[in-house]
């Protein structure tokens, strides 16, 4: 885990230790269902574990060492209430300054097309717009870099000569340049709704803030769980500063994305990790493979790491 290695290398005051619940069984699996109602029980009783705890060197306790995350909670309690950040991480298989690049791309490619397309239905059929749609003359005027982000039509389906069919096709790619343009495409941070109470319920537990960090392959972001609240108790911000979508690579969850350059970056340099393939046979015969990952460093902002957990790195 980049972070979780970034900081135990790096820092002189703190101390990460890995402290979520990551056991290897899957359903079906000896064992599983008991760790499902365990896990359920937990959750019912203090709240979601945050995958990371930090700790200041001075409250760090090395017979317990860096990973307590199988330790039952009512024998680590009073340790973690001594944390000074509890940090739930969320992977991303991006290179975010790729991603950002492309879609920039794209946006600007739209944009210039519309305002092309712009430029020739006011110079060549204004006419027909002043017949059948004089509304529109004055919007499309008024199209620019900024208006296209936000301007929506009723697309036209005129077929009664070959000019209007023209103007039709015309506007109707402009719609579809502005859809373009107006979809939502930046990488998140990504809390899910289902999760949002037994996170607050885990604050109240042990009172350690708890703070998001999205992991891509060339970047770190975090922000607070503080921050999150804020911006969803604002429903004005919805499709603005945070988007709520049901997540299709995820069953399907209801889950809350906020842009992750909204963040503080962490990390603005990532070394990639090694990775190779795993076999797991399941109990009925069934193979598992997956992808593991080793090594890879994270270069840690100092400045914005002390600004977003307010503590010395």
């Amino acid at each position: 885990m980049f972070l979780f290695r970034a900081i135990n290398e790096h820092s002189e005051n703190l101390v990460a230790v890995r402290y979520g619940k990551s056991d290897d069984l899957v359903a079906g699996d000896v064992g599983f269902e008991d760790f499902f109602s365990r896990y359920q029980a937990e959750l019912d009783s203090i709240g979601k574990r945050p995958d990371l705890l930090l700790f200041k060197k001075a409250d760090y306790n090395p017979d317990l060492g860096l990973d307590i995350s199988m330790k039952d909670s009512d024998e680590i309690g009073g340790y973690v209430s001594k944390a000074i950040a509890g940090i739930e991480v969320r992977s991303s298989a991006f290179l975010i300054n790729k991603y950002t690049e492309e879609t920039n791309r794209v946006l600007q490619e739209n944009i210039d097309r519309v305002i092309s397309l712009r430029d020739n239905v006011l110079s060549e059929y204004s006419d027909l717009l002043e017949q059948k749609r004089p509304e529109l003359i004055p919007v499309l005027q008024q199209l620019d870099d900024i208006s296209v982000r936000s301007l929506n039509f009723q697309t036209p389906t005129w077929r009664s000569s070959a000019r209007l069919q023209t103007l039709s096709l015309l506007l109707s790619e402009i719609k579809k340049c502005l859809k373009v343009i107006q979809k939502r495409n930046n990488l998140s941070i990504t809390p899910k709704v289902e999760d949002l109470k037994v996170v607050h319920k885990w604050i109240q537990t042990y009172d350690v803030p708890h703070f998001y960090v999205q992991v891509f392959f060339d970047r770190i972001y975090g922000m607070s769980f503080q921050h999150i609240l804020e911006l969803i108790a604002n429903p004005e911000w919805e499709d603005e500063k945070y988007f709520i979508e049901q997540d299709a690579k995820n069953q399907n969850k209801t889950t809350v994305k906020i842009p992750s350059q909204d963040g503080i970056c962490l990390a603005g340099a990532v070394t990639e990790p090694y990775h190779h393939s795993v076999r797991k046979e399941l109990n009925k015969g069934r193979l598992l493979f997956y992808v593991k990952f080793d090594g890879g460093e994270a270069f840690l902002d100092k400045a914005n790491f002390e600004t977003l957990f307010a503590c010395s790195l």
